[in-house]
C-alpha cells in the first residue's frame, strides 16, 4: 500500500510492517495506538520505526490513517 506519511511516499506492506517492529518493545501507550502482532504501540513509535523519521516530522493520526 502506498501512503503519505510525511515527506516522501511510503510503500507499507504487512511482512514489511511485521519486519520493522520486530524486537522492538512497546512503549507505554498513552493514546492512540495499533496493534501489530497482538501487541500494542504507540502510533508515533511505530511511524518512526517503519519511516525511520523524527517523531516530530508527523501526527500520530497520520501514522493511523497510513
Amino acid at each position: 500500500m502506498r501512503c503519505l506519511i510525511a515527506r516522501p511516499p511510503f510503500e507499507l506492506t504487512k511482512n514489511g510492517v511485521l519486519a520493522s517492529v520486530s524486537g522492538i518493545t512497546p512503549e507505554l501507550v498513552t493514546g492512540e495506538s495499533a496493534a501489530i502482532a497482538r501487541r500494542r504501540y504507540p502510533a508515533r513509535q511505530v511511524g518512526q520505526v517503519i519511516t525511520r523519521q523524527g517523531r516530530g516530522d508527523f501526527t500520530s493520526g497520520k501514522g493511523i490513517r497510513a
